[in-house]
């Protein structure tokens, strides 16, 4: 890299938009360029975020893109693809898969949040398999998988009502696991909060947690440690 390019790093590393200041070098710091997280920000803004960051990238990774969304931006960026259940659209990935990933859930109702990390971490270029609806209700679900989950560098688990396969999954496999609560379940699971608190207060060693839903930093977390 040459001295103009490292001072241009150093000195402008983001375009100011007043709404948004975009980060242009995020990529060359941690080896994936900014990422867009849709909620909040109006399809004009979405777009032209997007423009601004495919000027510098070959991808573009939007997260909570809302269907009449993804039209817009469809419009936009023809050979960019939408995936309903995880409201993600992204403009290209990475080309090279490795390692594997595997995304376990505990019920059906757990998989938008897991193909949120699921899509995330191919894009980062992780190979990832799906194993879902393996909840402690039947466990013998899971030890059916027990091979597949093995060969593994990481595991994400996504569960919601008690939270509880994360800690199982602990039990079982010697892999880092990532546990994601959903804020799927009645009453008393509080919108997340119980499978979260249970996740946090596992006794098995090797889970680390992110927020509720968060699929997105899970899959991002998870296809880091994958290319170490």
């Amino acid at each position: 890299m040459s001295r103009t390019k490292k001072d241009k790093i150093y000195i402008d590393p983001f375009v100011d938009m007043g709404y948004a200041k975009i980060d242009l070098h995020r990529a060359k710091r941690k080896g994936f360029p900014e990422v867009v997280f849709c909620e909040g920000k109006t399809t004009r803004q979405i777009i032209s975020i997007a423009q601004k960051i495919c000027k510098s990238s070959d991808i573009v990774l939007l997260t909570r893109v809302k269907k009449e969304v993804s039209r817009a931006l469809k419009k936009k960026f023809p050979k960019g693809e939408y995936h309903v259940e995880a409201k993600v659209f992204h403009i290209g990935s990475t080309r090279k898969r490795t390692g594997l990933i595997s995304v376990l859930t505990g019920g059906t109702a757990d998989i938008p949040v897991a193909e949120e990390a699921a899509i995330t971490a191919e894009v980062m270029g992780s190979r990832v398999q799906r194993i879902y609806d393996v909840g402690v209700a039947g466990m013998h679900r899971l030890f059916a998988f027990r091979k597949d989950i093995e060969k593994s560098r990481v595991l994400i688990v996504v569960a919601g009502m008690d939270g509880v396969l994360a800690s199982v999954a602990g039990g079982l496999f010697s892999k880092p696991i990532i546990a994601v609560p959903t804020s799927v379940g009645y009453g008393l699971s509080l919108k997340g909060i119980t499978p979260l608190l249970t996740m946090l207060n596992s006794c098995a060693p090797g889970i680390a947690v992110v927020n509720i839903d968060n699929g997105f930093g899970a899959g991002y977390i998870a296809s880091t440690i994958n290319r170490l």
